[in-house]
């Protein structure tokens, strides 16, 4: 097997990115694993929650869809939720990654994220770090790494974010420099979606569905949308489940709040979870609500009749 490419790039090297130079004291060096001539493209920054839902997942998904379908890089921290979704979903799509980590660029943080890291290198994409070789995480590195990440894109997409957040970083970063800040409202009751709702009020461009995002997209990198496939249809015929799904897609909800919002028993709300999960529709997080499933989400559902 061909030996890895690894560089560093001076801030005197041709090939050292401009966008970077953007930033008040730019770094003086950049340690690469993968292609340095990626850097030089303007990239799409996808960042959110560590504990994202699925509805901040799918929202970082379809984010990294859109770029892969218009040939613009995905630039992330490789994290946990949000990031890991979107890169994960680029690779697979066949698009290419641009991870900034804070820590080596050799280092593999999070642990989760190996899988990911590789198929990035072997797929075009790049690693970056601002630390030298063999660095293990340090708290003070993931504030400058958010900068790089911004200064990278033309763009920074906040999927999910509660307050405060390390994605307020970022997107101030990316403001500074004036580059747009786009972020996805939520459930003004959900404390997952504090954050995005808040950039919204301070200025950031607000996507409200696929359509605003690729829109957005289009007009910020000049390119045009090449979509490789349809989305499936989802179709719920049940009264009752089309309103727990509605629920659940404004925010997730633990079963006595369902059973509250919907004027039903906790065994009937069960039941009807039950069935919904083993159909995919709906997924538990880690803190014992419930929440529409990523699929669900991504089957743009159909909460109406069954179509003839």
């Amino acid at each position: 097997m061909p030996s890895e490419p690894r560089c560093v790039l001076e801030s005197s090297d041709s090939r050292y990115p401009a966008m970077l130079l953007d930033l008040p004291g730019e770094p003086p060096r950049l340690f690469v694993r993968g292609d340095p001539d990626l850097l030089s493209e303007s990239g799409l920054a996808v960042v959110g929650s560590r504990r994202a839902t699925p509805y901040g997942l799918a929202v970082a998904e379809l984010a990294a869809k859109i770029a892969v379908e218009s040939g613009i890089a995905v630039v992330s921290g490789g994290a946990v939720g949000c990031d890991q979704a979107a890169g994960r979903c680029a690779v697979q799509r066949g698009g290419r990654n641009v991870i900034v980590l804070g820590c080596g660029a050799d280092v593999v943080y999070p642990k989760s994220s190996a899988s990911l890291i590789n198929r990035t290198i072997e797929g075009g994409g790049a690693v970056i770090s601002l630390e030298p070789w063999g660095t293990p995480p340090r708290r003070y590195a993931f504030p400058k790494r958010n900068r790089i990440i911004a200064a990278l894109s033309r763009a920074t997409l906040v999927c999910e974010a509660g307050m405060p957040s390390g994605t307020f970083s970022t997107a101030e970063t990316a403001s500074d420099l004036g580059r747009e800040v786009l972020a996805v409202p939520g459930s003004i009751f959900a404390p997952e979606y504090r954050g995005t709702n808040y950039l919204i009020t301070v200025g950031a461009t607000c996507i409200v569905d696929e359509e605003s995002l690729e829109v957005a997209i289009s007009r910020l990198y000049g390119t045009m949308r090449y979509c490789h496939d349809a989305p499936a249809t989802i179709v719920v015929e049940n009264g009752a489940s089309r309103e727990m799904l509605r629920s659940l897609v404004a925010q997730p909800m633990r079963i006595d709040e369902l059973a509250s919002r919907l004027g039903e028993s906790e065994h009937a709300v069960m039941m009807r979870l039950s069935e919904l999960s083993a159909a995919g529709l709906v997924e538990r997080l880690y803190d014992g609500r419930f929440a529409a499933s990523k699929s669900m989400l991504h089957g743009l559902t159909s909460f109406g009749n069954k179509r003839p």
